[in-house]
């Protein structure tokens, strides 16, 4: 078979299993027949299994002939609680879920380099891991209990890809450093004394001092943040009252807070505990904060993302790599980068006139399918590129 069929045939055999998966999406901690699936993919193609780890994670063992190092994939499962609203045969079956932030094509796509590389066993050096992860898009996280389950023990490197549509198709992209946001919210309840809208002076206005807060919160990262250090703090909700003309006692905010390195991010916390507790006595209201220290910062590798670049206009040519810029979402790849260096690129899978123009976690999401191909070629290069150097 020519290389040309061959890769025709792979991408025939990933965009089946896409369209299935999306048909079949689970939420995050949920991913069984989806893990159920996986599993049975793998074993068909001679490679060794390990289920259950993480919970419904699934780790997929391929050893060379040759000695080498210890080489990890990684893709994610899990689907939203998003209803699909696409008019496609393969929408999702499932009302409210739906996979809108393309972990069905990284599903695929690690399927697909599964299935390339125990086709060229030959050209395997030492030993991949195919990780599956679950839960990538709720806290805690898959990647901590996957970690915790002992799936990291002697890797040498990992390398992640996600689809990406804000870049077009065909175009791949990474950065050294810090590459995406850590991710962490805050939950902050006032209490003050309700009463008659028209006898303020008996009260404690919960709304008033919600609203001081909310300004008051703005100047965290415009007068505690050094300007050079990247930081985002959002108020998302704010909820309070129940008629017109009545003073409410209590008063809801939530927020989140996304920033690059652990001095910021440590910084902004403490600075919102502090500003919270200050403004609630001075309008002499209770208040508590619950602060959720959610997904730490995307750190890459500084070799491995030479690495990348490097293979990369390698496999594709200069005029589709790009330099990503650091991003604020948050990934749950990160705890992998914590403990073994790596890489995590994005792989361009924008495409208006397959009409793959919405935004991820949008009802109407979707993808070029054959960004998919270029995920496969990515981590295969990427793969000869770290086991020549044994």
């Amino acid at each position: 078979m020519s290389t040309n069929i061959w890769w025709e045939d792979l991408q025939i055999h990933m965009v089946e299993w896409r369209r299935h998966l999306h048909r079949n999406p689970e939420v995050s901690f949920h991913e069984e027949k989806t893990s159920s699936f996986v599993a049975d993919m793998l074993e068909s193609f001679g490679i060794e299994v390990k289920r259950h780890v993480g919970g419904h994670g699934i780790v997929g063992v391929l050893r060379g002939e040759r000695p080498g190092p210890v080489v990890m994939l990684r893709a994610d499962m899990d689907a939203l609680p998003i209803q699909d609203e696409k008019n496609v045969a393969y929408a999702s079956q499932q009302a409210g879920v739906m996979h809108a932030c393309g972990h069905d094509g990284h599903i695929s796509m690690l399927l697909g380099t599964a299935l390339y590389f125990s086709r060229h066993r030959q050209e395997v050096q030492g030993e991949l891991r195919f990780l599956f992860q679950p839960a990538e898009e709720l806290l805690p996280g898959g990647a901590v209990q996957v970690i915790a389950d002992g799936a990291l023990e002697g890797v040498d490197v990992i390398y992640g890809i996600h689809l990406w549509t804000p870049i077009p198709v065909g175009v791949v992209a990474s950065t050294a450093g810090p590459m995406m946001a850590a991710a962490d919210d805050f939950y902050i309840d006032i209490k003050g004394k309700g009463g008659h809208g028209g006898m303020p002076q008996a009260t404690v206005d919960s709304v008033v001092v919600g609203s001081a807060l909310v300004m008051q919160l703005q100047t965290v990262v415009s007068r505690s943040v050094d300007p050079l250090r990247p930081a985002v703090l959002t108020i998302g909700t704010m909820q309070a009252g129940s008629a017109q003309n009545v003073i409410a006692e209590q008063c809801k905010l939530s927020g989140t807070v996304r920033t690059f390195d652990e001095e910021t991010r440590n910084a902004m916390k403490e600075r919102v505990l502090t500003m919270v507790a200050q403004t609630g006595a001075a309008y002499g209201a209770e208040t508590q904060v619950k602060y959720i220290m959610g997904y730490p910062p995307v750190v890459n590798d500084e070799r491995e993302t030479a690495r990348f670049f490097r293979e990369a206009e390698a496999t594709f040519g200069t005029d589709r790599v790009q330099n990503s810029p650091m991003l604020m979402p948050a990934e749950d790849f990160a705890y992998y980068l914590q403990q073994v260096p790596g890489c995590f690129m994005f792989v361009g899978a924008g495409n208006p006139e397959k009409n793959a123009v919405y935004p991820h976690h949008h009802p109407m999401f979707d993808f070029d399918e054959d960004a998919m191909q270029t995920g496969v070629q990515l981590f295969v290069s990427m793969v000869k590129g770290y086991t020549a150097e044994f």
